[in-house]
């Protein structure tokens, strides 16, 4: 016992939360909006604070009156995806499975020390093929296996594939970011154990508890970490949060835990207003469910009062997931697109396949894209 106390008491030395001085090195400031929003006992109370605060902050950064400079998201992999989790608690289509397709999201932004670029969910699809869930499935497919994945899990990108057709190199990106480290292998990008990664001056964005908590789990979450995937990374690759936090005045790291302790959610201010993404659902029906046509989904919501549909495979917390959503979609506000939905694009979109006939979202963000990248042939 004293042993693993003093391991943890050496890992907090390690990975302390980064000091002001480093946030502001990296033009990153703290924003205190959400600090006193979760505090009152009541649950209630809790719900009705964080929505202000929400709004509060929604009308800070568009008041800022700055706007990314480039933001485009990319299909990486279709997966198949529980039902039971990803429409929690809502009787609905046939097929225990969905498809959610895992996006890349590539976001330029300035700051008071120039251009920065920020990839949000680069997923290493062949390492995070290694989680639990998936590796399971896999091998209950047998000899099928091969065949078996690429109708499951089409894959129509990779990140490397995704930078290309944008017009990045490696060493353009400055920052790495997940709204939770579910099924993510960080190594190749990051490096690990002395060998150099794939963005060699790239550091990881993510909240300290996150970042603690997949250093420790428990059986409910080990399931869907990949395993070793943030093992032997260098301390100075990695910018631990302990608050949510502006980057410039175009870009937010908001804290929304409850799908895991430690999620946060990305927020852009587009041509088309602020965009929200994040797991906390998985699909925009997920966050206007009163609006939905999916089976089952608007009835789910009308008989219980839910105002969001939990994306649920861990809930590790599910009333703080409950108001992250809520959260989310009031920072968010109503889509210019579809006015009943709001501007939410989760990071991994409930999507109709065709090879679960019968399940389709309402409405599909799909792929994104909005002002013009600064490559290495463009001036920063």
């Amino acid at each position: 016992m004293k042993k693993s106390i003093l391991d943890h008491m050496a890992f907090i030395m390690i990975y302390p939360a980064a000091s002001e001085q480093i946030l502001e090195q990296h033009s990153i400031r703290k924003v205190s909006y959400f600090d006193k929003s979760r505090i009152d006992l009541s649950p209630k109370a809790r719900l009705e604070a964080v929505r202000q605060s929400a709004n509060d902050f929604r009308q800070y950064m568009l008041a800022l009156d700055e706007q990314v400079e480039f933001y485009k998201s990319v299909d990486l992999i279709r997966v198949p995806y529980p039902t039971k989790y990803g429409l929690l608690n809502v009787e609905t289509a046939k097929s225990p499975y969905l498809h959610i397709l895992n996006r890349l999201f590539v976001i330029q932004y300035q700051t008071k020390q120039g251009l920065k670029t920020l990839l949000f969910s680069p997923s290493d699809i062949e390492g995070n093929g290694e989680t639990p869930f998936f590796k399971n499935l896999r091998q209950s497919l047998g000899m099928f296996e091969k065949p078996m994945m690429n109708f499951l899990s089409p894959q129509l990108n990779d990140v490397e594939q995704a930078l290309a057709k944008v017009g990045l190199k490696p060493e353009n990106i400055d920052f790495i970011s997940y709204d939770h480290l579910h099924t993510q292998d960080v190594r190749k990008w990051l490096g690990a154990h002395g060998a150099k990664g794939y963005f060699p001056n790239a550091k990881l964005l993510v909240m300290r508890q996150e970042w603690i908590s997949t250093q420790a789990l428990l059986p409910p979450q080990q399931t869907w970490y990949c395993p070793n995937g943030i093992d032997g990374i260098d301390p100075d690759k990695i910018i631990l949060l302990d608050s949510s936090v502006m980057l410039g005045d175009s870009v937010a790291l908001v804290q929304t835990p409850g799908h895991t302790e430690g999620n946060h959610s990305l927020v852009a201010h587009t041509a088309d207003g602020l965009f929200v993404t994040s797991e906390n659902g998985i699909c925009a029906d997920c966050y206007a469910p009163e609006k939905s046509g999916i089976k089952g989904v608007r009835e789910f919501a009308k008989s219980t009062g839910m105002e969001v549909i939990l994306n649920g495979n861990t809930l590790e917390g599910a009333l703080e997931q409950y108001m992250s959503m809520v959260m989310e979609k009031t920072i968010a506000g109503p889509s210019k697109r579809n006015s009943d939905f709001p501007n939410v694009a989760t990071s991994s979109e409930f999507t109709q396949y065709w090879g679960f006939p019968g399940l389709k979202p309402t409405f599909t963000v799909g792929e994104l894209e909005y002002g013009r990248p600064f490559t290495n042939s463009t001036n920063k």
